[in-house]
């Protein structure tokens, strides 16, 4: 089986002849789209609508074909000078049809027709989410120089900043055990089964962060500042606002949802001591900790038998979702394993030429690992569910974009509790599910929290390391509260976590989809086989429907706190069984 993902159905290279062509006709397509702009006065905005469309999806189609080749090989290498250099020679000729962009966006939004004409075509008809968002959004656009300019000035703002912090912790050496290694592999020894290793690998990463932590800083800084700035001009109250509005969400669903999980921090907390206790701690969990395997966690699994072990667990589920699995290891769509210069975490990416997805991951033989397989395969799950969607449908909002990934969790992870042959294999997987549920309650919270208080700030200040640091441990204190070790949290949280660096409030659309996917899967448990076509289609609708209407497919109210707290207590029956199950062992 391939240790590496292949691209080369993609390009077999920058010195590709079809890569340069493609390059060639994305220029030939922004000067298209110039001239386009430049005509839209004398058109009939039937005919402007139109021609508009096969523009963008033309743009659309090129660009992310160039851009998702550069990307995937800057992800695998970012010592790779020429993907990022090529990289960055496909958004500055993205950047120079921004303006163009804009101008038809803001002639489109002001046609005082304009929905009658969309659902009266029916090659428009399809877009009508999109249009109405544009009508909606047009006072946001700050015209097409404006645009223009805002895209180009990215490139050397956000981007180059997120760039450097991309850079500077996947190449950040690591000083352990005698030698030196690289941050993702020290990261991964917090699911070592040995307490000495845990430990120690605490340390030499929170060291390691010292070489690092002011350039990183700036990154931060500069990034959270040109967010305010964006925000003010365009006339958004705050950056949250923004980042519901972009992502087709009510502030009462957020609220509803906050809400209910502070409602059940305290459980979380329960279960923090609780394992704390079972591992000899008496002052709560120390960080280095919160991933120590229980029970029966031993085992170690090839990506072989990662294979064979979704296949068969989906397989019960929908054939669909096993045939397109099975393909994804066959067919060299998995980057595993960590190396040096490699990122860190794991991803998926849609690949739309292909009709596929590519994926990284930093396999570590846990099982764990194998649910973060699980985990990115939903992503590419619901990106198959969209093809049969236009060019423009297929990119969904940040909350509902982790709806398939858990979802496949819990498809994963009921299965193997099930078959536990024995209490402390349940006790391994019930415990391994709680760290993920943790993660996705305590910690996510704790980073929205951090990023409030960034953005709180940073118009009138610029935050040093320290005090970032500070920001970074009192956010867990609000969160984890007593159920961690005060004296070992982790103060740098803020340098190793990608999210800060990219979209703004990229944290609580893990706790959405955390959520969400529970309660969908507690009504698949209900429903049994019947659920699944209409699981399917509320992951088509994600990208032309709120959050709220695409969640009434399956008749879900996402205002009501009691959804949440519905989701929220299928984990504390987890909690309440786990600490069952580590009583039990004392008392054995």
């Amino acid at each position: 089986m391939n240790e590496v993902w292949n691209l080369d159905p993609i390009y077999r290279g920058f010195d590709d002849s079809a890569f340069a062509g493609d390059l060639k006709k994305l220029e030939e397509l922004t000067g298209a789209y110039a001239a386009f702009v430049s005509e839209l006065p004398g058109k009939q905005p039937l005919e402007g609508l139109k021609e508009g469309i096969r523009l963008e999806e033309g743009l659309t189609v090129t660009a992310s074909r160039l851009f998702e080749y550069a990307s995937l090989r800057q992800s695998a290498n970012t010592r790779d000078a020429e993907a990022g250099s090529r990289l960055g020679q496909v958004m500055q000729i993205v950047s120079a049809s921004a303006g163009a962009q804009a101008a038809w966006r803001e002639w489109a939004s002001k046609l005082p027709n304009l929905m009658a004409l969309v659902n009266g075509d029916g090659e428009l008809k399809d877009y009508a989410f999109l249009f109405e968002n544009l009508r909606k959004n047009s006072t946001h656009l700050l015209g097409s120089l404006g645009e223009e300019i805002s895209a180009r000035m990215s490139l050397s703002g956000s981007n180059a900043w997120s760039d450097l912090q991309g850079y500077l912790t996947s190449t950040v050496p690591v000083s352990y055990n005698g030698g030196t290694t690289n941050l993702s592999a020290i990261r991964n020894l917090a699911y070592d089964p040995d307490p000495r290793v845990r430990k120690a690998a605490y340390e030499a990463e929170l060291a390691c962060y010292d070489r690092i932590k002011d350039s990183v800083a700036f990154a931060l800084n500069s990034i959270k500042l040109e967010t305010l700035s964006d925000c003010a001009l365009r006339g958004y109250p705050s950056p949250l606002d923004r980042t519901l509005e972009q992502s087709h969400m009510k502030r009462e669903t957020l609220q509803a949802m906050l809400g209910a999980m502070e409602e059940y921090m305290p459980k979380f907390r329960q279960y923090l001591k609780a394992k704390g206790k079972a591992l000899g701690h008496e002052n709560g969990l120390p960080w280095y900790d919160l991933f120590a395997p229980m029970g029966a966690s031993a085992a170690r699994y090839t990506a072989e038998d990662a294979k064979a072990i979704l296949v068969e667990l989906f397989s019960s589920f929908d054939e669909e979702l096993a045939q397109m699995v099975e393909r994804a290891f066959d067919e060299a769509w998995i980057d595993f394993y960590p190396r040096d210069g490699k990122t860190g975490g794991a991803f998926c990416a849609g690949v739309e030429c292909l009709g596929q997805s590519r994926i990284l991951t930093n396999f570590d033989g846990t099982f764990g690992s194998v649910v973060t397989l699980a985990h990115e395969l939903g992503h590419a799950f619901h990106n198959q569910c969209l093809r049969e969607q236009r060019p423009l449908n297929r990119d969904y909002s940040m909350p509902v974009a982790e709806t398939a990934s858990t979802f496949n969790e819990c498809v994963v992870m009921a299965a193997a509790i099930s078959r536990a042959k024995s209490r402390e294999e349940k006790l391994a997987l019930i415990e391994s599910q709680l760290q993920d549920a943790t993660q996705i309650i305590c910690d996510i919270d704790s980073r929205y929290l951090f990023e409030s208080m960034v953005l709180e700030n940073r118009g009138e200040r610029f935050m040093d390391a320290d005090t970032l640091c500070g920001m970074m441990t009192k956010t867990q204190e609000l969160t984890y509260g007593d159920g961690l070790d005060p004296n070992f949290r982790h103060p740098y949280m803020w340098i190793c976590k990608s999210h800060y660096y990219g979209a703004t409030f990229y944290n609580f659309p893990y706790a959405f989809g955390g959520l969400f996917a529970r309660g969908l899967y507690a009504r698949y448990e209900q429903e049994g086989a019947s659920f699944v076509p209409k699981y399917k289609q509320l992951l088509r609708t994600t990208p032309v429907a709120t959050a709220e209407d695409t969640a009434l497919v399956a008749g879900i109210d996402l205002t009501d706190r009691a959804f949440w707290r519905s989701a929220l207590q299928t984990i504390a029956d987890q909690i309440d069984l786990f600490c069952q199950l580590v009583s039990e062992k004392e008392e054995s």
